[in-house]
Order: C-alpha cells, then sequence, then structure tokens
C-alpha cells in the first residue's frame, strides 16, 4: 500500500472549497501530502482547511480567482516559495451554464473556457517550469462524461471539457521526458451542490439516472481513488489517460424501460 502514499509531497488543488474538488483535496491530504486548497472564496477554503488539521493533515489555503491571470500565473511561484517544491496538480476548477446556442453570449464562452480550461493550462505551464528540474511531477486535470460527448445547451462546457482531453494528451507527450505524468479524471454525475439546480426536478432526475449504468449518482467520496491513484507512485507508468468515474455514463448506453430487473 505505500504505493499510494503522498506522504512528503506537495499537492494543489484548485476549486477545493466544495463539491469534487473538497473531496479530492481531503483524500490527497489524508494520504499524506501538504494540500494547497484554492478557489475565490477563503472563508470556506478556511473551513475544509481546519476540518483536515483537527485530523492532524496538513492543509493551506490560497485563495483567488481563475479568472485573474496575474494571480494564476504567480500561484505556484507562491507555493514554491512557501513550501519548496510542488509534486502535483490537480486542475479541479470549472464551471458552466446551460444556455441555448441562439441566446448563448460570447462573454459566457469565454469565461467558461478562461475557467474551465485557459486556468488549467496556465497553471501546468508554471507547475511545469518547477517540475522539470525535479524530473518528476503529477498533473491530473478533471474534465467530464462531455469530455467525449456532446450535451445540448452546453456549447462553451463541451468544448472547454473537450479540450481538457486534448490538453491532458498534449501535456502528456511533452513531459512524459522528464518523468512528469499528466491524466485526467472524467467524472460523471455526482451528488454535489451543482446538481441542486435539477434536484427537486423527479422527471429530469430520473431521466439522468436512467442514463447511467449503475442506476444512482455518485457519492464525492467515490472520486478519491482515482485522485490518488493518479497522484501516487501506483500510476507511475500511467500518462496521457482519460479515467472515467461515471458510473457507466460516456462507454455504456444504459436503457431501462422499466425499473424492474430484467
Amino acid at each position: 500500500m505505500n504505493l499510494f502514499s503522498l506522504s512528503g509531497r506537495v499537492a494543489l488543488v484548485t476549486g477545493a472549497s466544495r463539491g469534487l474538488g473538497k473531496a479530492m483535496a481531503q483524500a490527497l491530504a489524508r494520504a499524506g501530502a501538504t494540500v494547497v486548497l484554492t478557489a475565490r472564496d477563503a472563508a470556506r477554503l478556511e473551513e475544509v482547511a481546519d476540518e483536515l488539521r483537527r485530523e492532524g493533515h496538513q492543509a493551506h489555503v490560497d485563495a483567488f480567482d481563475l479568472l485573474d491571470e496575474e494571480a494564476v500565473v504567480t500561484a505556484v511561484p507562491r507555493i514554491v516559495e512557501r513550501f519548496g517544491r510542488l509534486d502535483i496538480l490537480l486542475n479541479n476548477a470549472g464551471m458552466y451554464i446551460t444556455s441555448k446556442l441562439l441566446d448563448s453570449t460570447l462573454e459566457l464562452w469565454r469565461r467558461t473556457l478562461d475557467t474551465n480550461l485557459t486556468a488549467a493550462y496556465l497553471l501546468a505551464r508554471e507547475a511545469a517550469r518547477v517540475m522539470i528540474p525535479r524530473q518528476s511531477g503529477r498533473i491530473i486535470n478533471v474534465g467530464s462524461y462531455c469530455s467525449v460527448l456532446g450535451r445540448e445547451r452546453m456549447q462553451a462546457y463541451a468544448a472547454s471539457k473537450h479540450g481538457i482531453a486534448g490538453l491532458t494528451k498534449s501535456l502528456a507527450g511533452e513531459l512524459g521526458r522528464y518523468g512528469i505524468t499528466c491524466n485526467a479524471i472524467a467524472p460523471g454525475y455526482f451528488m454535489t451542490d451543482m446538481i441542486e439546480r435539477v434536484a427537486d426536478d423527479t422527471p429530469l432526475m430520473q431521466a439522468f439516472v436512467n442514463a447511467i449504468a449503475l442506476d444512482r449518482f455518485g457519492r464525492p467520496e467515490e472520486i478519491c481513488g482515482a485522485a490518488i491513484f493518479l497522484a501516487s507512485d501506483a500510476a507511475s507508468y500511467v500518462t496521457g489517460h482519460i479515467l472515467n468515474v461515471d458510473g457507466g455514463v460516456a462507454n455504456v448506453v444504459s436503457i431501462r424501460p422499466s425499473r424492474n430487473p430484467a
């Protein structure tokens, strides 16, 4: 099990104040990493960090907005100045807003791509500057089942998540010679606060569940194993991979005309 230990490593996790980012940040800390939590909401980040500190783990807060290019570009140098290293970058933060194509705006398009894709690119670029001299590192990008599928009314989100898949594979090709792996996790439907907008719509929720082979939404803690694996020595020969953690949404056609077993 030492293959999965992250003891002595420093990890930066974006979007760590809630949802899947919070769950993965907690998992990395509990696996032994010193985690730097980032998002816009400093107060919520402090709550997550305090919970981890009470458990005896190392957790620190660096709040900034992913749309602030200067703050993004200087994040890695701030971490290295404080901790002397950066071993793991987990680009999790993202946003999505649904919109009909004819009602969509260029402002929404740009904001979605800048948040979901451009910030990941910038952080990966700066992390690589630190990781290359050390000849080691882990970059983990969080895509989506929409990294391989399209969804109506989600043009910007789907484009950004397809971009994450392409960015991941490109980085893997360029950085592998330096001992740096780059992989992506592609989540499906999870019970997080991002799903609250449809949680009270029973027919819509049931339609989503019907598309999931495992017949339910995921729990946030169910993504943690993938994050620990890709961050650890257990995945030392895995790079350029998109790991679906989606209950079967992306690769399985699930058709259940009846709720009763066949």
